[in-house]
């Protein structure tokens, strides 16, 4: 036999028969088949191993591996067959063990055993390593939670024999987050309702974690119908929660979501429970230069202007009376269901109208004598506050103020003023205003007073003769 031939021959041989495996070496192999609760693995030299099937599945419990896939895998046990393990047990992490893990990428079973500076002393069989708390986790976490627990880890750092070990569960964490990410996505779409862990809680809202990686943003706004002050007040970091699908931007990699929208809207039931007219009680909620929010229930807010407040003779000094926080009665003036607005005027307290339904505002039409307040001065003439909403005009020549100079002096910003309306247009929100005709028509009282009174005077003693001796003189005065 030639020496080719030789070598063939030896060749061919040692492949037949049965390669020696040692518990704890590391080696290759592929799937030919995958049973109920075992995997088989052919590691060559007509050697076949199995693997629980439990190794070969994702965070989510589904297969990730299939039939002519190879692996890379631990040898745990030789007795009574050849068993496989993709990471390796604490039980079996023998120094050796540590460092063929670290040069293969295979992960490492340990105990994380206490938080120390900096991170967390874990052991590994009967040795120690430490993990930097930023790879304990890819999320923010209290340090002592992870105290006490079992994880896998891979060894990033193995140097000085195995006295300096370094560790991290991060990377595993993200490189499973990173498969699985596409297959999450996919089920990622508005309207749809999915539980979540919160990673982070801002001033602006909340970024939840859908799974594997997978965040989106949970708004301050969508947290509940009533308006949220504190993000921190509704969910923590850490915490499960349940959430609606909002919107996905694909282009941005952005997903929006909400909470409040999987309980009924409080708007629903407006157009059932409230009407122009009706008086409620609200709390102020917040105050703006335009007016003040008033909260009249949970998730239902409506806005007092500032001009349906009577002027004080300062430019803000309606904001003294709705003070963020403070309880009030409040008129509903407005409702808009197509906007979600509500316009409401605050009800002086100890009014009649504190008591219940309020009276019609008084009629603006007119002939209509009304009492107003003074609302501010321009040139052409004084504006008048006469109802929440509804300001009016006098003119100049209609102050009864025969010196213009002095109309500021007579009419002072906040003061009261008896007017007459004399003409209102076809919107009603154009109004004009005298106090002129007001002292014409009290005169005309005056005097209508005084005929009525002389007319019902007796017609007898000292009243009745000085009548006969009229009479007697007329003849002589014609």
């Amino acid at each position: 036999m030639t020496e080719p031939e030789e070598d063939f021959a030896a060749m061919f041989e040692a492949s037949t028969k049965p390669k020696r495996f040692e518990r704890g070496q590391t080696l290759e192999g592929t799937i030919v088949a995958i049973g109920p609760e075992v995997a088989f693995v052919d590691v060559g030299g007509k050697g076949e191993a199995t693997i629980e099937i439990d190794e070969l599945k994702d965070a989510k419990g589904e297969l990730d591996v299939a039939v002519g896939d190879r692996i890379q895998a631990m040898v745990v046990s030789t007795e009574g067959g050849l068993a496989l393990s993709r990471k390796l047990a604490r039980s079996a992490a023998t120094s050796r063990h540590l460092e063929d893990a670290f040069h293969t990428g295979l992960p490492v079973e340990g105990k994380v055993e206490r938080a120390v500076k900096g991170g967390y002393d874990v052991r590994l069989g009967r040795q120690r390593a430490f993990c930097p708390i930023s790879q304990i986790d890819t999320l923010r976490t209290d340090p002592s939670a992870h105290e006490g627990h079992v994880y896998e880890f891979r060894i990033t750092e193995y140097k000085e024999g195995g006295r300096n070990i370094v560790v991290s569960r991060r990377v595993l964490l993200e490189e499973r987050q990173q498969a699985s990410a596409a297959e999450i996505r996919r089920s990622i779409v508005a309207g749809a309702v999915m539980k979540g862990r919160v990673t982070s809680v801002r001033e602006f809202g909340a970024f939840v974690d859908l799974g594997s990686g997978v965040q989106g943003l949970l708004h301050v706004s969508e947290m509940g119908w009533s308006r949220v002050a504190d993000a921190s007040e509704v969910v923590k970091p850490g915490e499960e929660i349940t959430v609606k699908i909002l919107r996905v931007d694909d282009d941005k990699q952005k997903i929006s979501l909400g909470l409040k929208q999987l309980t009924e809207d409080p708007w629903s039931r407006v157009h059932e429970t409230y009407e122009v007219g009706q008086v409620r009680t609200g709390r102020v909620t917040r105050v703006t230069e335009f007016g003040a929010f008033v909260e009249l229930e949970p998730g239902i807010e409506g806005l007092a202007h500032a001009s349906t407040f009577a002027p004080t003779g300062r430019s803000d000094g309606w904001s003294a009376l709705v003070a963020p926080g403070r309880m009030g009665t409040f008129e509903i003036l407005s409702i808009d269901l197509e906007k979600k607005r509500i316009g409401v005027a605050l009800v002086p307290e100890g009014s009649a109208r504190a008591g219940g339904m309020a009276p019609s505002q008084p009629e603006i039409v007119p002939g209509a004598r009304l009492t107003g307040k003074v609302e501010r001065h321009e040139k052409f003439g004084v504006f008048v506050f006469l109802a929440p909403g509804r300001t009016g005009l006098i003119p100049l020549s209609e102050t009864g103020v025969a010196n213009e100079a002095n109309v500021a002096r007579e009419l002072p910003v906040g003061g009261d003023v008896d007017v007459i309306v004399l003409e209102v247009d076809s919107s009603g929100r154009r109004i004009r205003l005298s106090a002129k005709a007001v002292q014409g028509a009290r005169e005309a009282d005056e005097v209508r007073e005084y005929t009525e009174r002389r007319d019902s005077a007796p017609a007898e003693g000292f009243g009745s003769l000085a009548d006969k001796f009229r009479d007697a003189l007329k003849p002589r005065q014609k």
